[in-house]
This record gives structure tokens, C-alpha cells and sequence, in this order.
């Protein structure tokens, strides 16, 4: 027998004398369903949480066993045999108690559209149970991935990728080879070449990222130092250069040229800005001497630049930066720059744009971001702003692998113009068909505004008790202690939560075909092998490139 002898606002409390009657043939376990039904005949669909055995005196003077389950309810079963979610509207006094058997909890997960089923995981305690999401909700809405080393972060989002770019409108069939999705992928560790080799792969020997996009922030936080003595009159001389080079380059109207200002994405020539700046630094100014006769002074600013040129010389030649700042950025095309990044390359379009990030220098890493975010978000507004129907008929997922390392809520000004960015698109990328995958070891270390905007989670692995605070806070449901499995799920184990999912649930991640390059080095099966030659000539032609 199983009776419920208390229903809290998050839990249900059960009793059970005989675990076997309750069971059936079923395994019965933590993270088992459970089925509470009320006078009604509506049922609370419950997982259970943890239990315990406690000992009590029968009337032979034996010692019975009663079994006391706590479970978490997740949603409720009317009559009619609809699923809604949320446990608080439980009729007294509750009556039985039953597992929900295996195509219960299957029909319960089918319960989501089929137009919109979107499939990726199966349930951890059943995997012969598929758990599939609203697949608008999932990716209309901000995700995140989160968790710690080795918990299969990478082939989550891969696998949720190659899922993406495999579905098919049934209207039409399989007459076509790609479909309509659109992937953007800031790749930190060159992990994802491996899983997409049909993508866009743009890694930094091909990366064009013109410099005369960049904003005012971004374009200040590449040249100036903020805490410099004269970084305001820097400031005034690089606006004031880079205005007038726009200005100078743009062959339109006079009334047009006239309301080109420092933000407008227009090019100007850099090498002209650094000739002008340097003019400014040893500028001297006609004067008149006591006596009448003509003489000279040092201007203004004489002298004072000699910090700023130095460092405008030393990136203007810089050879890591060529994709910024070399010939490439200097002759190609705003609309070139958008096909580069949205996968409408010329004769080879793609579903998956990876960018490969690892060969970007640390010190503009923040700024690189910050940049293609921007354009991708202005690409997105401008096309549904331009749609005869307002639509957005390309919309686009853009995926921040390893997003604390240029999002983090460090107040430092080298990194706010990505934040800015990111946090633009997580506030406003909903409305032009924009959003964003935040994938991350240290979701604690975010900045908080763009975690906050995230409707879905998956939650793996995560061993730092701080990142663990951290994403029960920010976690739309109210799982309570559902949530103290984090630091013990299996590698590929996740908590999938929120809007997409039709209950919150523990699943099983399929596997990435191919998958990313983010295993473990195995180091004893490469150290038992015999002694492999480095060819160092070619290591090192690529290291001093």
C-alpha cells in the first residue's frame, strides 16, 4: 500500500509499506515517476526525489518496513488526459499512488506538436524514452549549455547543431540538400571543425573583420588606453580623423556627407588617420614674436601623441591583427563581410559558420566578438525591417562557446563593448530573429543579463558549489532540491528546463556524429606507443606566421 501522508507546495511526502505492490514490474528509483491521483481522478506527475527506510514496530512485535519517498511535482494529468505544468492544484485528499509506466510518461512527452517536435535526448532513468522540445520555443528563446569540464558540453551543442541542419519541411520532402538553418559558432578551441566539415570554416588566415566597422567603443578600446594622461584629447583626435575620413571616402551628395558621423559604417583609411594624428603631434603654429617679426610655436597638441602613435603603429603592424588591419580589411565589401559569417558564401553556401577564434590574439579576442555579434544583429534587423512582411525568414543561432571568456561580469573596459553586444542581442534578438547559445564551464562568472534573458537550460555536470548557486537561482522553474544532482550527473547527463521542455526532466544526450575534438587526451594509450619524431620545421613556420 502507498499513501500520501503530505503535499507541500514543492513536494509530495509517500508512504509505502510494499515496495513490489507499488512497483509492478517496474525499477523504482530516484529520478522514477510517479502518478498521485486526487478524488478528482486528476494526477500529479511527481519524480522522485529521495527516500528512506524507516523501521517501525508491527503487531507481532516485528519490525516493519515503510518506505517514505519524497518526490517533486512537476505538473498535473486532468481527467481528459492533458498534461499541464506546475504541482499546486492537487484536489484533498489524494487517493492512490502507481508509477507511471513507461508510454505514460512518453504520451505525456508527446503531448508537445508534432510540426514543432524537436528531439536530441532521451529520459536518463529510460532511454527507450524519448524526450523531444517545442523546437520553436527552444530556439526563439536564449539557451544555455552549462557545465563543467568533460560533462559533454561540446557534443551537447554539436549534437543539437547536426539536429538543426537534418530537419526537413515534410511538404517538400528531401528535394533539397540544405535546409534553411543558419548557425554561427565562436569557436575558442578549434573543437567544432571536426563535427562540421561541410561548415563555413573561417579560422584567422581567412578571416576578413574590416577595422573601419568598428564603433567608437570598440574602435577606442583597440587604440587607447583609458587610463592614460591624455587619453581624452586621443579620444578627440581619433574621432575628429576618423570622421573626416569618412567623410573624405564617401562619393554621395554633399547633403548626405554631411550627416556621415564617427559610428557611420563607412570606410576610412587607416594609414591616412595615423598620418593626420602624427601631422597633429609635431604640428607647430605660425606666431608673432614680441618684437613684430613672424615666428613659430608648438601647436596644442605637440608632443603630447607619442604614447598613442606608438601603439597606433605598433597594431597597424602587427601581422596577427592582418584581418583587422591589413590589406584584406582595407578592400573588401560590407556585403562580403555578411555573407562570410551568415554562410552565403559565393558557390559553397552552408548551414554552419564556424569561427575559429583560437588563432585570434587574446587582446582583441572581446573586440572580435563584439564586432560579428553587432554585424549579425544589424544584418538580422535590416532584413526584417526590409521584409515585405515583416518576417524573419533567416533566422539565425549564434553559439558563445566558452562565453566567460568575453562576457564575464568584470567591469574592465576591455571588455564591455562585447558585453554590450551580446547583452543587445539577448535583450532585443528575439524581436529580429537573433538568439543566442550560451555554452560555458563557469556560468558564474557571466554577466548576469544575459544569463537572466535564457528561457531554456541544459544543466550538466557542474562541480563548483558557486556555479551551482548561480544556475538554481537563475533557473525559471521552481525545482527546489531537484537541482543537488548537478555535481553527481554522468558525463552527457543533463537537467533540461524551461519553456521548450514539457516537464523538467533528468536526460540522456545523444551523441555528436561526428563529434566535436574536445575529448580528453589519453595519455597513457598515446605514452605506451613508441617513440613518435616531431616534425618541428612546419610546427614552427606556423607558430612564427
Amino acid at each position: 500500500m502507498a499513501e500520501v501522508v503530505a503535499v507541500y507546495p514543492n513536494r509530495v511526502r509517500i508512504a509505502v509499506n510494499d515496495i513490489s505492490a507499488l512497483a509492478h514490474d517496474d525499477l523504482v528509483e530516484v529520478g522514477s515517476y510517479l502518478k498521485v491521483y486526487d478524488s478528482t481522478e486528476s494526477a500529479i506527475i511527481a519524480i522522485i526525489e529521495n527516500y528512506s527506510i524507516e523501521l517501525r514496530p508491527s503487531k507481532d512485535d516485528q519490525l516493519d518496513r515503510v518506505y517514505m519517498i519524497e518526490a517533486v511535482p512537476l505538473g498535473i494529468i486532468d481527467r481528459d488526459g492533458h498534461f499541464e505544468r506546475g504541482g499546486g492544484g492537487i484536489a484533498i485528499p489524494p487517493k492512490t499512488v502507481s508509477v507511471a509506466l513507461k508510454n505514460e510518461v512518453q504520451k505525456i512527452y508527446n503531448t508537445v506538436d508534432r510540426k514543432n517536435r524537436f528531439h536530441f535526448a532521451q529520459l536518463a532513468q529510460d532511454e527507450e524514452v524519448d524526450v523531444p522540445v517545442d523546437g520553436n520555443k527552444f530556439f526563439s528563446r536564449h539557451f544555455a549549455i552549462v557545465g563543467s569540464t568533460g560533462s559533454g558540453k561540446s557534443h551537447a551543442m554539436a549534437r543539437i547543431i547536426q539536429k538543426a541542419t537534418e530537419i526537413r519541411d515534410e511538404e517538400v520532402g528531401q528535394q533539397y540538400e540544405l535546409n534553411n538553418t543558419h548557425v554561427i559558432i565562436f569557436d575558442l578551441h578549434a573543437e567544432y571543425r571536426s563535427a562540421f566539415p561541410e561548415a563555413n570554416q573561417i579560422g584567422v588566415d581567412s578571416l576578413v573583420l574590416p577595422y573601419w566597422l568598428l564603433n567608437s567603443e570598440e574602435l577606442q578600446d583597440l587604440f587607447i588606453e583609458s587610463n592614460e594622461e591624455q587619453s581624452h584629447n586621443q579620444i578627440a583626435i581619433l574621432k575628429k580623423s576618423i570622421t573626416e575620413g569618412k567623410r573624405l571616402s564617401f562619393s554621395g551628395s554633399d547633403e548626405r556627407k554631411e550627416l556621415i558621423h564617427y559610428d557611420s559604417p563607412l570606410f576610412f583609411d587607416i594609414d591616412k588617420v595615423l598620418g593626420d594624428i602624427k601631422a597633429k603631434n609635431e604640428e607647430r603654429v605660425a606666431t608673432v614674436t614680441a618684437a613684430g617679426k613672424p615666428s613659430e610655436k608648438a601647436g596644442p597638441l605637440f608632443g603630447k601623441l607619442d604614447n598613442f602613435l606608438t601603439r597606433l603603429e605598433n597594431r597597424r603592424n602587427d601581422r596577427r591583427l592582418d584581418f583587422l588591419l591589413g590589406a584584406r580589411a582595407k578592400n573588401t565589401k560590407l556585403e562580403d563581410v555578411l555573407r562570410q559569417f551568415t554562410g552565403y558564401v559565393k558557390g559553397a553556401h552552408s548551414n554552419v559558420t564556424v569561427i575559429d577564434l583560437s588563432g585570434v590574439p587574446f587582446e582583441v579576442l572581446s573586440l572580435t566578438v563584439s564586432l560579428v555579434s553587432r554585424l549579425l544583429f544589424d544584418y538580422s534587423y535590416y532584413f526584417k525591417k526590409g521584409n515585405a512582411e515583416g518576417r524573419s525568414e533567416t533566422p539565425l543561432l549564434v553559439v558563445y562557446e566558452e562565453a566567460h571568456k568575453y562576457v564575464p561580469k568584470s567591469a574592465l573596459s576591455k571588455y564591455s563593448s562585447s558585453r554590450n553586444a551580446i547583452e543587445r542581442i539577448a535583450k532585443e534578438g528575439r524581436k529580429y530573429g537573433i538568439t543566442a547559445a550560451i555554452v560555458s564551464q563557469r556560468p558564474a562568472e557571466i554577466s548576469e543579463t544575459i544569463f537572466s534573458q535564457c528561457n531554456n537550460f541544459l544543466a550538466m555536470r557542474l562541480t563548483n558549489p558557486e556555479d551551482q548557486n548561480y544556475v538554481k537561482r537563475l533557473i525559471p522553474d521552481s525545482l527546489g532540491p531537484l537541482t543537488d544532482a548537478l555535481p553527481m550527473l554522468s558525463s552527457g547527463e543533463a537537467l533540461l528546463i524551461g519553456d521548450a521542455a514539457v516537464m523538467p526532466s533528468r536526460v540522456r544526450l545523444d551523441h555528436a556524429y561526428p563529434p566535436p575534438s574536445s575529448s580528453d587526451v589519453l595519455y597513457l594509450r598515446e605514452w605506451a606507443r613508441p617513440w613518435h619524431d616531431v616534425p618541428f620545421e612546419p610546427l614552427v613556420q606556423d607558430w612564427e606566421k
